[in-house]
């Protein structure tokens, strides 16, 4: 219900059907049933024996005690039917939350956040709400402001009421949505016009790049505030051409903590489930004070992403390993070793460019790519290859284990080029004394070598004061020997 009185409906209404439909059983009991058939003669994997009752626990029809099952039914079935009435007298002109959101957009295209963009993402867990929503807004905004929107649920779901598209395919609508990030003009060289008003599930929270939009807005709070940080990042990348991005959450109408409080709830219901069968099925974790830590977890994630600005790094708990994944970089090296295979099998170790930064973010220093020819799996996303930024005093700018950062780095500092900029290069030449006098960056390299094996070293020694059993070193190497440089870039101010 938090997430739109429409998805309520339909939930209401799929459950009643549920009870309807086992009613029937029960009424049709001597049809249904056979003396002869038990549990251990029955295929219980056979979702469509009328033997059987239950989803994940399935029970023999006869098994159960009618009477008693009857009457929960039938209790249940006149509650749902209220619900479901109710429910059905809320039209959309009064859809407080519809009419919110409406505001919030049409505030959006009249008072542009940055130039002339009326760009806008809506995202939502669940299907229904989607298709709700763009049901509501697709017209809508078409009317009173001219402009295209889409809908993206998956393969073979998607709308759009954008002119000239007839497949409704996710990177098509993608790239008419965010044309600049996308490089519509090298697929629909000859597209005019664009989507401005995109309404989405999760499907496309990772692996996309949609910073042409500006405006994100969260119809619903996912359970996993991971989920929320993974649909920001699709606006919030580097090279986005907005100088302002907004992120709106749509929080539930009520007090955080009587939201997300269902404890009590989910370990009465535990209980009862470890009475009534072994006592083994409690699968919620719990510590010493008897208290569910995830719940828990997940409260002080909510809290700060309600009470703070929103920072990946500042996150209470971090983020597991697939909001940090390299899915983007995979894509680009795929399509781009296509046609540039043995190119890139014939480039040699130790090749280089320089390159120049207008970006207060990224100041003066060489980016190094190493391998290590120690193959163990370890804490680096890249390993055995180790990406390390360092500044033009010797100090660490990034570390090994940001590595999607300087991959970040570089994609917007050599995307595009792809000349040598000669003024550079001979500058570069002169100070390095025609390359004979490369102690400055031979020493940032011994150095880029050494915050690897130090961090190392500190997990090693952090070790000693754990009671779990830790490596000495995360990565398994041990010393500068276990290096090869594979390329590097200078990059100096402009």
């Amino acid at each position: 219900m938090e997430s739109s009185i429409y998805s309520f409906y339909l939930s209401i209404k799929a459950l009643l059907e549920q009870v309807n439909d086992n009613l029937y059983k029960i009424e049709h009991i001597t049809e249904l049933s056979d003396s002869s058939v038990t549990i251990d003669n029955i295929d219980i994997e056979d979702d469509e024996s009328d033997y059987l009752i239950g989803n994940k626990v399935k029970v023999l029809l006869q098994d159960i005690d009618l009477v008693k099952w009857r009457q929960e039914l039938e209790y249940d079935r006149d509650t749902l039917t209220k619900l479901m009435e109710s429910a059905a007298t809320i039209s959309t002109t009064r859809d407080e939350k519809l009419t919110r959101l409406k505001e919030v957009i049409a505030h959006k295209i009249e008072n542009p956040l940055n130039d002339n963009n009326k760009k806008v993402i809506v995202f939502t867990a669940f299907a229904d709400t989607a298709t709700y929503l763009y049901k509501e807004l697709s017209e809508w905004i078409l009317k009173e402001y001219g402009l295209y929107a889409a809908l993206i649920k998956g393969s073979g779901t998607n709308k759009t009421n954008f002119p000239g598209i007839e497949r409704k395919e996710m990177n098509e609508l993608l790239t008419h949505f965010s044309p600049f990030s996308k490089e519509r003009h090298k697929t629909f060289p000859h597209a005019k016009g664009e989507i401005d008003l995109l309404i989405a599930t999760d499907c496309i929270s990772e692996g996309q790049n949609l910073q042409d939009c500006d405006l994100l807005v969260n119809y619903d709070i996912h359970w996993n505030p991971v989920r929320i940080i993974q649909r920001f990042g699709r606006i919030d990348r580097l090279g986005s051409k907005n100088e302002q991005i907004q992120l709106v959450n749509f929080w539930p109408n009520m007090e955080l903590n009587e939201y997300i409080n269902l404890e009590s709830r989910v370990k009465g219901k535990m209980v009862l489930l470890d009475i009534s069968a072994t006592g083994e099925e409690n699968l919620i974790e719990m510590n010493e004070n008897d208290e569910m830590t995830d719940l828990e977890y997940r409260r002080k994630q909510l809290e700060q992403l309600q009470s703070t600005v929103l920072d990946l790094e500042d996150i209470q708990g971090g983020i597991t390993i697939t909001d940090t994944n390299m899915n983007d970089f995979r894509m680009d090296i795929m399509e781009y070793e296509k046609n540039h295979l043995v190119d890139l099998q014939n480039i040699p170790l130790g090749i280089h460019t320089v390159v120049e930064t207008d970006d207060e973010e990224i100041p003066p220093g060489t980016i190094f790519c190493m391998r290590s020819s120690v193959q163990q799996k370890g804490q680096s996303l890249l390993a055995p290859y180790y990406l390390v930024y360092m500044g033009e005093g010797g100090e660490p700018v990034l570390g090994y284990m940001q590595g999607k950062r300087c991959l970040d780095y570089l994609k917007k500092l050599c995307q595009g080029k792809t000349e040598v900029l000669a003024e550079l290069a001979q500058n570069l030449k002169k100070e390095t004394k025609n390359y004979a006098n490369m102690k400055a960056y031979s020493s940032a390299f011994q150095l880029a070598i050494e915050s690897v094996i130090g961090k190392s070293q500190e997990v090693g020694a952090a070790s000693f004061f754990s009671t779990e059993l830790v490596s000495l070193n995360a990565e398994g190497v041990t010393s500068q020997s276990d290096f090869d440089i594979v390329a590097f870039v200078v990059v100096k101010r402009k």
